[in-house]
């Protein structure tokens, strides 16, 4: 069983959605530390984390335009994960992309990428 497993959609919609992206952009720089690190069972567990929060994120969302918009980048992370070998370059990208989607979420940004 992967950690966030238990995880109901009513308990993750309590949290905001700025508070929601900032959970899934935090599993996926703990991801960025398994980049190359030759652990590829550990980077799956850890994409798997992101796409368990990013299901329940869409999952809580009323706004069409948003789910549509995590949607698209969920097929990002879902590349990553069946992805024969770890990309760092589309990790990084993929994770700003996320970081793009919430203003609180791009103030971040500068701390991750410099």
């Amino acid at each position: 069983m992967t950690q966030h497993a238990s995880l109901t959609a009513e308990r993750w919609s309590r949290f905001s959605l700025d508070q929601q992206v900032l959970m899934i952009a935090n599993e996926m720089h703990r991801a960025s530390a398994l980049q190359g690190a030759g652990d590829r069972a550990s980077l799956e567990r850890a994409y798997e984390r992101v796409l368990r929060l990013l299901d329940l994120t869409v999952a809580v969302q009323r706004k069409r335009t948003l789910r549509r918009e995590l949607l698209r980048w969920r097929d990002l992370v879902a590349a990553l994960f069946i992805g024969s070998d770890a990309a760092p370059a589309s990790h990084r990208e993929t994770l700003h992309a996320l970081l793009l989607l919430r203003p609180a979420a791009a103030r971040q940004i500068p701390l991750l990428f410099g």
